[in-house]
Formats: C-alpha cells, structure tokens, sequence
C-alpha cells in the first residue's frame, strides 16, 4: 500500500511538472506572443512562471523524495532495474536545469520585468524558453523510459 502511494505521488508529481512545461510551451507562451505587446507579454510571462515554478518546487520535491522512498523499498540502487537507473539520471540532468532557470535566469528576467527594459527582459525568457524545450524533452523520455521498462 505504501508503495503504491508513494507511485501516484510520483507520477502526479511528473505530471504537473512536464504537463506543465508543455502548457506553458505550447499554448500559453504562443497566445502571449499573438495576442499581446512585449509591454503587456513579458510581465505576464514572468507572472505566469512565478506561479509554475512554485508549483514545481514542490513537484521537484515530491518527486526526489516519493522516488528515493520507492528506492529504498525496493531494496536500494543496486537491486534497482535499468529504467530506474536512466530515470534516475535523467532526473537529474532535469532538476539541474531547472535550478539554472529558477535561480539565474528567473530572476534576471524579474530584474529587467520590474525595470521595464524590454529587449534585455526578452533574453532571459527565450533562454528560459529553450531550457524548458529541452527539459519537456528529457521529461518525455522519462515518461517514456518508465513505461519501457515496466512493459520489459
């Protein structure tokens, strides 16, 4: 039973947070490009992230801590399969990105935001933007990983 709670905390964990990223890629950050001027685009943008990396701290947290639990149930590192060990990793490499989005580039795009310099706030929010591409990326091959490995 513990087992299969910590599981849904895990996956519904993963699914706010790459659910999340595609939202904000593929339907928010395009309706903001069409719809508003950098004025008007960029404040929104650096709001709507604020809300979505608060969410995910907590993601990233119930991730790492729902999955080291599972971990040790299930007999530690050594005794894990394959797909844990590449989930595990590629875990990793996504937390690590986050943490240069959330640390450095946020709060550079929040500096220009609050400043009002439009073309310096847009820099930091397109190498958010490719960051975020490149972590739905790593959050999709996990997903995928994940159903390989039970399914083998």
């Amino acid at each position: 039973m513990l087992f299969a709670l910590l599981l849904c905390l895990h996956l519904l964990a993963a699914a706010l947070w790459v659910g999340g990223m595609a939202t904000m890629h593929f339907a928010v950050r395009p309706a903001a490009v069409q719809t508003l001027p950098p004025p008007q685009r960029l404040p929104l943008m650096a709001a709507a992230l604020g809300r979505f990396f608060a969410a995910v701290n907590i993601a990233i947290a119930v991730l790492w801590a729902s999955g080291l639990a599972m971990l040790h149930l299930g007999g530690g590192l050594a005794a894990a399969p394959w797909g844990v060990h590449g989930m595990l990793a590629l875990g990793l490499l996504m937390t690590a990105i986050y943490l240069h989005i959330r640390l450095a580039l946020y709060p550079r795009l929040q500096r220009a935001v609050a400043a009002q310099t439009w073309p310096l706030a847009a820099a930091p929010l397109d190498a958010i933007r490719q960051r975020v591409v490149l972590n739905l990326v790593l959050g999709t091959l996990v997903f995928v990983l994940a159903a390989w490995a039970r399914g083998g």
